[in-house]
């Protein structure tokens, strides 16, 4: 079965638990030492590399969630959120994403996040805006710390076509599980979408210390920057690792 490093989800998910939108989303993305990350994830996950290095994401977006067949209120189901990842395998192969911090600016989710799916969230006072071409997000850390800010001004480009997505590409944004790690060891839960619809995008201004907050140093070199509108996601129920 394939990875899903080809843009295509490998699975289909028979129930789902959750449905979400991620949208107005961008990815920016540094290389980093493969064993600095290995010493920040849990046993029973390896740091995936491409070209010889591990990345770490920085990716603000706005979020829509609701429950099968029951839509959530707008003011419960919608915010503004920011997280800072890397991609991981299992010892059973499974590929997938670290998240070292996941700031959420509607507490309600952060609180059933940290408890459900046992994923460091933080609550924020966040937002997104868009300007024509132009997009801008913004986070202030709230609870709990470290504190941390984050500013970031995006150019949305041309878009990419399918042929056009390379294997670097696909291996920073075509990921389908997210993993986490809690009292009963290592679990995971499966995201279910389409392929993402990526645009160039030029990054404007970064002004950002949740990166570093998590424990990591202050990325270095030119960052790969990628814009999306979003995508559709269906979220299964958490699952042990060693299932």
């Amino acid at each position: 079965m394939s990875d899903g490093h080809d843009g295509e989800c490998p699975f289909t998910l028979q129930r789902a638990l959750m449905r979400q939108r991620w949208e107005s989303l961008t990815f920016v993305h540094w290389r980093y030492p493969a064993d600095l990350l290995q010493r920040m994830v849990p046993p029973g996950l390896t740091v995936e590399q491409h070209e010889s290095s591990a990345w770490v994401g920085l990716v603000p977006f706005r979020m829509h969630v609701s429950l099968p067949r029951l839509p959530a209120p707008p003011w419960a189901g919608r915010f503004a959120e920011t997280n800072v990842r890397t991609y991981v395998r299992d010892v059973q192969g499974r590929s997938g994403v670290w998240f070292f911090s996941l700031d959420a600016s509607r507490l309600g989710a952060v609180l059933t996040a940290r408890s459900l799916f046992h994923l460091p969230y933080f609550w924020s006072a966040m937002s997104v805006s868009r300007d024509a071409e132009v997009v801008e997000y913004s986070a202030r850390r709230r609870c709990p710390g470290p504190a941390a800010t984050s500013r970031m001004k995006v150019r949305v480009g041309a878009e990419l076509n399918a042929g056009s997505v390379t294997a670097r590409e696909h291996f920073l944004t075509a990921r389908w599980r997210v993993f986490s790690h809690g009292r009963r060891g290592l679990s995971f839960v499966e995201a279910e979408h389409p392929p993402w619809p990526l645009r160039q995008a030029e990054l404007l201004d970064l002004d950002d210390t949740l990166v570093t907050a998590t424990g990591l140093p202050a990325p270095s070199g030119t960052p790969l920057v990628h814009y999306s509108e979003g995508v559709d996601v269906r979220l299964g129920p958490p699952r042990r690792a060693d299932s």
